[in-house]
């Protein structure tokens, strides 16, 4: 079949402006300047584990939000009682609404309308209509203001776009270059902050509210006893004072104008100055006018920061803020206030810290170990098919140039992961070309000419491609879907690797092959190996072998369970939440000595695991007990024992992963897994039949069990990296099985009366040269990620090559035997119905 010359042409400009937009992100800097500014394509962004930096993900507190708005509410709800002359004493909070009590009929009926008119409408619903923000109730002499759903959805989607803009603010206020501040999800914030290695400083900015205000100090409470009604007793912040505060806002912190980091010129000690307002002048003018001797408490959230004694009126609206700050304790302070308060708390729920050098190793790997897995897949195909594995190779080169470009264009965040998902797809792209040689072979030895053997050949191996790469496309689907972070990006990388593979594949090489076959005249189309001739594989019996087969896979599978929860999986920070370090030193560290040093800090439980050489270790720390202050103590005690027990050690990466991201994390990966069999198993019995899905899942099964069982048996880190190898060896193991089972769909056709033992036998040793192949091709692109990719990949590499392996040897020897007993439980199930149904015929 010949393709168009208009077809030609737009694979040939699809390919150029592929080809182009993959040029700036292989370019040094120099030249990639002087490119983009002639063409507009941009370099792919590189994720942080790449270049270095901070990751945070902060969660709006819904609990403080909706607490906010209550005691907001009762306020109003008062000042309308008050305004009607109604008792306003038994307003008060109660769940989450607030209620109040009204005996007199005459007083409830005339300030329910004004109490009505605190339910605004928020969020249009339906068609143009709208949802009140509070519903307004009455139960007898008792009036509920509750808080609707719709009415906490608008006000959480507010309070999360003010603080998207408050954050943008105090990031700028340090000079950050390049932040993403982005919403995630209905109540978190991503802040990714390149080139800030230590987010000490970050999160305290960001994890503080900011919420000020002044008020007057009550000096006749003693802090010792309980506080009087009317009075807060609250810690300082910078000693561990105690102060009595009054609950009544002298001046709000809204009414400050500016705020500035200064000098005290007798101490010449760091301090903040700030201005007010014009309101808030007048009233601080007015409140040190009457309060001359007294002291005046500046309390931000929650902790007192000073509290000066007012020695006289204070009429230019203008004060100080001092209390033994350091120059960058008052830095952020004065940002703070000047980006204004955050609407509800927020909590950091995930950080993530990478150093530039672990950032620069982390690029020269990935490139390392992508060039070598590249090297390693194109040397096979030469020595596989020769001068036509050349031609596959060709289409190698364009599916990772694509890739790059098409990231490039979308703009995407190129991580490690990432990079181990553009090296897996080029192993899993050479999928299509073995079973497209594999196929023109099998044509050329049954008689056909040249254009014949390459068009059926490449007729006959699409479908199976299609099939293949869509079972394997579901789990990246859902990977993407479920994911998060860096495992994201190894499915964008996948995902795109997928389906530039059925372009480069399939119609780039069968553009080339043909255009050699036309242009050599050739009569007959050869493809041999770079040693001459392919010589035949044995036949082998695997049905003969079923029993042996299943019993030993059976006992590997029963073995992995029993793994599984003896000694059990070695659960990464992902998962179990905690602290995790990795330091690095020119020498060898002595472990025992810092474990001596961690252990002396009392944190809980300490791991420390060794790598490269004994230079690097990795340091896991559980989760400490309280909320974000202490786990950041806790980090920062961890690193300041790491400086003193290894001299000259230097912090390469920081995780700090708390139970609500971990538990997340936990929950959708395990659903991934969970779903994305599902899908392969709703596919294959929409393509197949029905026991050819349920052998699929049967086979799966015992697959996934066995790669858990390496997991627990090596203390593979099990992570989200890990069920990124899980879902990808389920799509690779799924991509194997699809190939057999397309075999023998074909051949069920061709020959009906063929025993069905008979048929497997036949149509497994007709395929497994290309199981073999492709597992090598796959394997051999991620041993030099295995060997030479760091810890960040270690853990998808090596199971991922024994997935591999697995998945190779269960489509051989265990996918048939689980047919075979299907089919014939079927047919002797049809069989028994039949007969039972006989002798009972009902006569005419």
């Amino acid at each position: 079949m010949r393709t168009s010359r208009w077809a030609v042409l737009a694979y040939v400009a699809i390919i150029i402006f592929g080809c182009l937009a993959a040029v700036p992100s292989v370019l040094p800097q120099a030249m990639r300047e002087q490119f983009t500014s002639v063409l507009p394509f941009k370099p792919v962004t590189l994720g942080l584990d790449l270049r270095g930096g901070s990751h945070l993900v902060l969660e709006v507190d819904g609990a403080g939000l909706q607490k906010a708005r209550l005691n907001t509410l009762l306020d109003d709800t008062r000042r309308v009682l008050r305004g009607e002359r109604v008792s306003a004493s038994s307003a008060r909070i109660s769940g989450n609404a607030v209620t109040v009590s009204i005996a007199d009929a005459a007083d409830r009926e005339k300030v329910l309308p004004k109490l009505q008119e605190l339910a605004t409408p928020v969020g249009a619903i339906g068609f143009g209509g709208a949802a009140p923000e509070v519903e307004v109730t009455t139960n007898g002499d008792v009036v509920t203001l509750a808080i609707t759903e719709a009415g906490l959805a608008d006000r959480m989607t507010k309070a999360v776009e003010q603080s998207l803009e408050i954050i943008r603010n105090r990031v700028d206020q340090v000079g950050v270059a390049e932040p993403l501040i982005q919403r995630v999800g209905s109540n978190r914030i991503l802040v990714q902050l390149p080139g800030l290695q230590d987010p000490t400083r970050l999160r305290e900015l960001l994890g503080s509210t900011a919420q000020m205000s002044f008020h007057m100090l009550d000096q006749t409470v003693d802090v010792t006893q309980p506080a009087p009604r009317g009075v807060d007793i609250l810690p300082g912040a910078n000693d561990g004072n105690r102060y009595p505060v009054e609950s009544r806002v002298a001046i709000s912190g809204e009414r400050l104008d500016d705020a500035k980091v200064g000098f005290d010129q007798r101490t010449n000690q760091p301090v903040v100055d700030f201005t007010f307002d014009s309101l808030g002048a007048r009233q601080f003018a007015e409140i040190t006018r009457e309060n001359v001797g007294r002291p005046f408490a500046i309390v931000l959230d929650g902790k007192v920061l000073t509290a000066p004694v007012i020695n006289e009126p204070i009429l230019g609206g203008r004060g100080q803020i001092s209390g033994n700050f350091t120059a960058q304790e008052a830095t952020v302070l004065s940002a703070l206030l000047r980006s204004g308060a955050l609407p509800a708390p927020l909590t950091i729920i995930e950080e993530r810290s990478v150093g530039p050098n672990l950032g620069s190793d982390s690029i020269r790997m990935g490139l390392y170990t992508g060039l070598a897995g590249f090297g390693l897949v194109v040397a096979l195909m030469v020595v596989l098919y020769g001068a036509w594995g050349m031609i596959a190779n060709v289409g190698l080169v364009l599916h990772t140039a694509l890739t790059i470009g098409v990231l490039g264009m979308i703009g995407s965040t190129l991580t490690l992961p990432g990079i181990a998902g553009i090296i897996l797809g080029i192993g899993m792209a050479v999928d299509a070309n073995i079973l497209i040689n594999a196929r023109i072979r099998e044509e050329t030895e049954g008689g056909a000419g040249a254009m014949k053997a390459l068009d059926v050949g490449f007729n006959k191996a699409y479908a199976t491609i299609l099939d293949s790469n869509v079972t394997t496309l579901s789990g990246t689907v859902l990977l993407f879907w479920l994911g998060s972070g860096p495992v994201r990006g190894f499915a964008v990388t996948m995902m795109l690797g997928i389906i530039i593979s059925m372009f480069t594949s399939v119609t780039v090489v069968r553009l080339l092959m043909r255009e050699v076959v036309v242009r050599r005249k050739m009569k007959k189309l050869e493809i041999p190996s770079l040693f001459g001739g392919v010589p035949h594989l044995p036949t082998i019996s695997f049905m003969k072998r079923r029993f042996q087969a299943i019993g030993f896979s059976a006992f590997l599978s029963i073995s992995s369970v029993v793994l599984f929860f003896t000694p059990g999986l070695n659960y990464g920070i992902d998962f179990v939440g905690g602290i995790q370090v990795e330091a690095a030193a020119k020498e060898k560290i002595d472990l025992p000595t810092l474990r001596h040093g961690l252990e002396a800090l009392n944190l809980g439980e300490v791991a420390l695991q060794d790598f490269g050489g004994g230079q690097s270790v990795l340091i896991r720390v559980q989760r400490q007990p309280g909320g974000e202050q202490e786990q950041t103590a806790a980090l920062n005690r961890i690193k300041d024992a790491v400086t003193a027990s290894v001299p000259g050690a230097t912090l390469e990466r920081t995780e700090v992963v708390g139970p609500t991201i971990s538990g997340e994390l936990q929950r959708s990966g395990f659903l991934a897994v969970g779903l994305a069999m599902v899908a392969i198993l709703l596919y294959i019995w929409f393509r197949f039949e029905w026991h050819f899905a349920v052998g699929a899942i049967a086979v799966l099964l015992l697959d996934i069990t066995k790669t858990v069982g390496f997991f627990a048996l090596t203390g593979v880190d099990f992570n989200l990296t890990a069920i990124a190898a899980l879902l990808t060896m389920i799509g690779y193991s799924v991509n194997d099985k699809v190939v057999v089972y397309d075999r023998m769909r074909e051949n069920l056709r061709k020959y009906k009366s063929m025993p069905f033992s008979d048929l497997i036998d036949m149509s497994i040793n007709q395929v497994i040269a290309r199981c073999i192949f492709t597992s090598m091709a796959t394997a051999l692109s991620l041993v030099p990620m295995a060997v030479w990719g760091g810890e960040t990949v270690r853990s998808f590499a090596w199971p991922m090559i024994f997935g591999v392996i697995v998945a190779t040897t269960s489509s051989i020897y265990i996918g048939g035997p689980i047919l075979l007993f299907l089919s014939r439980w079927w047919k002797d199930r049809e069989a028994a119905r039949t007969a039972a149904q006989q002798p009972g015929t009902p006569s005419a």
